[in-house]
Formats: structure tokens, C-alpha cells, sequence
């Protein structure tokens, strides 16, 4: 999907840690249009995301932060 305002309005704001979380967590679980959707941005911008986190060693540390915020 293409950007659209209405669509995406978080798009090039900074991802806080609980946006990181839900996509960490749900990444693998949900397909990416309607990820982007939840979090009001691109795709593609949750793609580099992802990728950053996996390569950082950050990813499994921010799905694991989702079910402790839940259990808390």
C-alpha cells in the first residue's frame, strides 16, 4: 500500500517500545499490511524494522517485552 495520511499517521515518527514490542510480537503471527494498519505505517518501513532489530540481536528481547507488559 502506498502512503496515505489518513492511513499511516505515524509514519516518520520514532517507534517507541511498545510499538516495537507489538510488531516483534505479532510479526510472524500476522501478515504485514495489517500490521501496518495497527501501527499507522509502511510496510516497508516495518520490514526495515524488523530487519534492524533481527541484526541488532534486539528482536527476540522486544517480543518477550510484550508478554511481560501483559502479564504485568
Amino acid at each position: 500500500m502506498l502512503y496515505h495520511p489518513d492511513f499511516h499517521p505515524n509514519q516518520g515518527k520514532p517507534f517507541d517500545d511498545d510499538e516495537t514490542a507489538y510488531l516483534c510480537k505479532f510479526y510472524e503471527a500476522d501478515s504485514l499490511k495489517s500490521l501496518s494498519l495497527a501501527l499507522g505505517r509502511l510496510e516497508k518501513s516495518l520490514e526495515y524494522r524488523v530487519a534492524y532489530l533481527k541484526k541488532a540481536g534486539l528482536f527476540d528481547y522486544y517480543r518477550g517485552k510484550w508478554d511481560r507488559q501483559i502479564k504485568a
